[in-house]
């Protein structure tokens, strides 16, 4: 008979008591949420689209196009917050590799995702109200990549200029998505 801690594992026959089955459970329908949970546009939001129209994000409605057809949206106005979309045919979308990661320093810590799918970091960290933060995301798009670059004064909620790097998408893609994963 195994004794094991708080009493999970009863012995070698039976090896998951039903608070473990639970628990595995909860854990599996929460796994199968999430991919489920990612947002469409939070509503009011205007998409941006870059100058060429290939790629696109989202920003809150108090956000202002910065002209026209140029891919950028401002806070109040450009050294408050700014976010730039942009598109780079030709240019293979690829994870960053371990020389580049070294190379732009990123912190483990602010380096949110870097997948097949999508570029996330943060790199820039406001230390003061006069400092910037700054996110950088990229996804693949037809023939290209398409990156976003959001850089906010602490004023700016950094929960919003996540989920303003978080909508970048090609203009092809229907849906516009936030990730659940970085609310």
């Amino acid at each position: 008979m195994i004794h094991a801690f708080f009493g999970l594992v009863t012995d070698a026959r039976r090896r998951y008591t039903l608070a473990m089955r639970e628990c595995i459970v909860s854990i599996l329908v929460l796994l199968c949420w999430l991919p489920v949970s990612a947002q469409t546009r939070p509503p009011g939001w205007i998409v941006i689209q870059d100058a060429k129209s290939i790629c696109k994000i989202a920003v809150p409605p108090e956000w202002s196009p910065f002209g026209e057809h140029n891919g950028a949206a401002v806070f109040r106005e450009a050294t408050t917050g700014i976010a730039v979309v942009t598109a780079q045919p030709g240019q293979e979308f690829r994870p960053l590799s371990a020389p580049i990661l070294k190379t732009i320093n990123i912190p483990k810590e602010k380096m949110f995702e870097n997948t097949p799918t999508r570029i996330f970091y943060q790199d820039r960290v406001s230390h003061n109200r006069e400092e910037s933060n700054a996110f950088s995301s990229s996804v693949p798009a037809k023939g290209g990549t398409c990156s976003c670059h959001v850089v906010v004064l602490p004023v700016v909620d950094e929960e919003v200029a996540k989920k303003i790097a978080l909508s970048l998408a090609p203009v092809d893609d229907k849906t516009q998505t936030i990730s659940a994963e970085y609310h």
